[in-house]
């Protein structure tokens, strides 16, 4: 997952953490959007509403000036179902598992081992020497959205229409018949 690739950059909820100041131990940081933030959201998301949006984070450093960020962002969603467009609401589980990394230290990878394998994403960055935690639940709340909500007794069934008489392979034979024009088949001799 790269941050770039989300609309997460347009929220002004910023809950940003200065990494010199993880101690070697770590950091547990929670946070939740209050109700102007989750409206934003929202709105930026294309979501009916938003009434939570919460998230836990143990922010790890690992290795040399990079921070493992472990946790969990959990929502309620407000969508509308797609078969009966009613109001439905969903819950957001989303794990979050992510190396941070300085920019100047990232190197995209070539593509694949020589096995074929594909090789793991980079790390992501930190940029002015933070994360932004909030920017980063915005993501996975993103991500942990269900495109196709659907209220759980809603079916979506298809509207059968008969092709038109016409278009029956025997539509000319059922005319002729009907002006009394039909010839009956020749014997053959």
């Amino acid at each position: 997952m790269r941050s770039t690739e989300t609309k997460s950059h347009d929220v002004s909820w910023t809950v940003p953490v200065v990494v010199a100041n993880i101690e070697q131990g770590g950091l547990h940081v929670a946070i939740e959007a209050n109700e102007a933030e989750r409206g934003e959201i929202a709105r930026i998301v294309g979501l009916r509403d938003l009434p939570k949006l919460a998230a836990e984070f143990e922010l790890i450093p690992s290795g040399r000036d990079e921070v493992r960020v472990v946790g969990q962002v959990n929502a309620t969603v407000g969508q509308r179902c797609v078969v009966t467009l009613d109001p439905v609401e969903n819950t957001v589980e989303e794990p979050v598992n992510l190396l941070f990394a300085p920019v100047s230290t990232i190197v995209e990878p070539p593509g694949q081992h020589a096995e074929g394998e594909p090789l793991d994403d980079p790390p992501e960055p930190i940029v002015n020497g933070r994360i932004d935690l909030a920017k980063l639940a915005v993501e996975f709340l993103i991500l942990g959205i269900d495109p196709y909500p659907r209220k759980p007794d809603a079916v979506f069934e298809p509207v059968h229409t008969p092709p038109p008489p016409e278009d029956h392979p025997f539509a000319g034979l059922a005319a002729l018949k009907e002006r009394g024009t039909a010839k009956p088949p020749r014997k053959r001799s």
